[in-house]
Parts: structure tokens; sequence; C-alpha cells
């Protein structure tokens, strides 16, 4: 395995990204979506920046060195190759890890291709070796995981919030939750039956567990 898979707490880590084309909007739009303090740096900005919401700083200026001081993450997302060598030749010097959108094969990691339902998070990479087949992989997993997913998700979450605050003991969750499995809790979300989830929910959990207040409670 060329890559050692894992998903970063990005929350209110100061992440870099290099380059105001198109490229570089969609790497700062999911950093900022993931909670990261992003800061994006270019002579100038492509219109796909406008959209982005206004907590990622835009520097309008030629990239320096110091700028990667103190960064978590960096993207080097220019179209200009030297320039993007030399961004992660910076990040060496300052032990940060760099992202170069031309040039996979020599950066520190690598964006897979992403299916998100909610908390559900499906990552999907050939280590560079066919982008196009990864996005083909990726295709198909949008297809086969729809949204109840998420639902599900945010039902399975909110209820062991609720049992933690209850004082329910955590090595007993794993019954519960494979029995709200078990009992097809997330086809009878697909299929928007309220009714028969509230029978599932009181059959595995007792009284006070309501389908509606649990998905709610977090809105």
């Amino acid at each position: 395995m060329k890559y050692y898979p894992i998903f970063l707490d990005v929350r209110q880590k100061s992440c870099l990204v290099v380059g105001g084309g198109a490229v570089g909007a969609r790497k700062a739009a999911t950093l900022e979506k993931c909670g990261a303090k992003v800061k994006a740096v270019s002579g100038r900005f492509s219109a796909g920046f406008d959209g982005l919401k206004t907590s990622i700083c835009l520097e309008k200026k030629k990239y320096e060195k110091k700028d990667i001081k103190g960064m978590f993450l960096v993207f080097a997302a220019t179209n200009n190759h030297d320039l993007n060598q030399q961004i992660k030749k910076d990040a060496l010097e300052f032990n940060v890890l760099c992202n170069i959108a031309d040039a996979p094969g020599i950066s520190d990691f690598i964006l897979p291709s992403i299916v998100e339902r909610g908390d559900l998070v499906l990552a999907v990479s050939t280590s560079g070796s066919s982008p196009a087949m990864a996005k083909k992989i990726r295709q198909e997993l949008d297809r086969r995981f729809g949204p109840e997913y998420a639902g599900f998700l945010q039902l399975m979450g909110n209820i062991r919030e609720k049992l933690l605050s209850s004082g329910h003991a955590p090595f007993e969750h794993k019954l519960i939750f494979n029995a709200l499995i078990e009992k097809g809790t997330l086809e009878l979300i697909e299929a928007n039956d309220e009714i028969k989830i509230n029978r599932v929910l009181r059959d595995v959990l007792g009284k006070g567990y309501d389908y509606q207040d649990l998905v709610s409670s977090k809105e």
C-alpha cells in the first residue's frame, strides 16, 4: 500500500492555499467546510472564489515563503509548475505537509475522490495511478449510498449522546446499535416511515426515544 489512509481533523487549524483558480477555490471551500482557518494567496482570484464564505482570508498578492509559517497544511494550486515546486520546497523547510495539485507523485499527501452523506465519508484513491478510475468508482458509490445514510448516522449519533448523558455504559452500546441496524432502521428512514421507526426505537430502547425529537435535537 503506497499511502497511509487517514482522516484529519483540521478544525481551527491554519491551512494555506496558494492559487486563485478553480482548483484553489475547490480546495479552499473543502477546507473551510471541514472547519479549517483558510488563507488563500494569489495575484488574482477567479470567479470560483466569489461564492465562498467570508471566513476564508483572501490575500491578493504574490506568494512569499513566510506565508507558510505557522500553517498546518499547504496546498500548491497554481498553474505555474516551478512555483508549485518552490512552495513544496519551502513547506519542507517549515516541516509542513504540502499537496501539489499538478504533481501528486511528489506531494506529501494526495486528496481522494469523496462521497459525503452527512457523517458518512467515503474516500476513494488509486494512489495516483488512475484518477479516471477513482472518479468512476466515486460515481458508483454516489449512486449506491443515498441521503438515508446521513439521516441514519444523525439518528445513531444523537442516540449515542442521549445514552451517554443518561449514564448508559458505553460497552453496552454495541448490542443496541446492532439491533437498530438488524431491525432495518436504515431502510425505514429511506422509506420515510416514521411510525415503524418509532416502533423499532421503542422495542430496542424503550420509552423516551422519539424519532422526530432525536433527529431535530441538533438542528
